[in-house]
Order: structure tokens, then C-alpha cells, then sequence
């Protein structure tokens, strides 16, 4: 499975509580964090809903 790098962009001031879960059960706390994942349909739905929150990355 390819893997992803998940980034932090923007903050959650302002925003729902679903995108602010979303964040937490991505691993992501501060501005700026990132982690490593594996792509499967799960996380492909939980990166469309905080899209404009996130940047990701493949990595090889």
C-alpha cells in the first residue's frame, strides 16, 4: 500500500466538531504536524472532509 505524509496547514479555530475529530483520529495536534499513514478507503474519506485543513504528500 502507498503511504501519505498528513500535514496541519490551517487551524481549527472555527471549525466543526466532526472536521476537529477527524483531525485528532489523524494524528494531528498543532499547526505544522505531520504523520505518516498508509492509504486505505477510510483514511481516503476522513483526508476529503479536512482537505482544506491538510496537505498531503505521497511518499515512495
Amino acid at each position: 500500500m502507498p503511504k501519505v505524509k498528513i500535514t496541519l496547514r490551517r487551524s481549527l479555530i472555527g471549525q466543526g466538531f466532526k472536521a476537529k475529530e477527524t483531525i485528532k483520529s489523524l494524528g494531528l495536534k498543532k499547526i505544522n504536524s505531520s504523520v505518516e499513514r498508509e492509504v486505505d478507503e477510510s483514511l481516503t474519506g476522513m483526508l476529503n472532509k479536512v482537505a482544506h485543513l491538510v496537505e498531503t504528500e505521497e511518499i515512495k
